[in-house]
């Protein structure tokens, strides 16, 4: 069966997560929200203006494991900044290398999406809730 070893998806998962040896990440990665689904071009509604920005993790917030499948999951809790506009239904979640425009890294729909009102106070993921896989 044809397929990346652990070892290569641990290094990836590090490249994008972690800033690892195969190259660094100037900042981030960053987390994005989307009213519609995400595609591998990096296309798909981005939730725009009431405070929202994308969220700006570290390589601390980031675990990845080294057996398979290799995965990586959110170590800590992340939120993002409260809205002060509505944002809508949120379907899905971006990492990206950058804090705007950049390169979609990966993306995942939710398994719940979730309306997201002014006033709703601060979304956030809990840890471990966000979870990319390398088979």
């Amino acid at each position: 069966m044809a397929g990346k070893s652990d070892y290569l998806e641990a290094l990836i998962l590090n490249r994008c997560f972690k800033a690892g040896a195969i190259g660094t990440l100037a900042a981030g990665p960053f987390l994005s929200l989307h009213t519609a689904a995400l595609v591998d071009a990096g296309t798909g509604a981005e939730v725009t203006g009431g405070a929202y920005a994308r969220k700006s993790t570290v390589a601390t917030d980031w675990t990845v494991s080294g057996t398979s499948p290799t995965q990586v999951a959110n170590a800590t809790a992340q939120a993002f900044a409260a809205p002060t506009a509505n944002w809508g239904t949120v379907t899905d979640v971006g990492i990206w290398d950058a804090a705007t425009a950049g390169n979609l890294l990966y993306m995942a729909t939710l398994t719940t999406s979730r309306i997201i009102n002014s006033g709703d106070g601060a979304p956030s993921f809990a840890a471990g809730a966000l979870v990319f896989t390398e088979d």
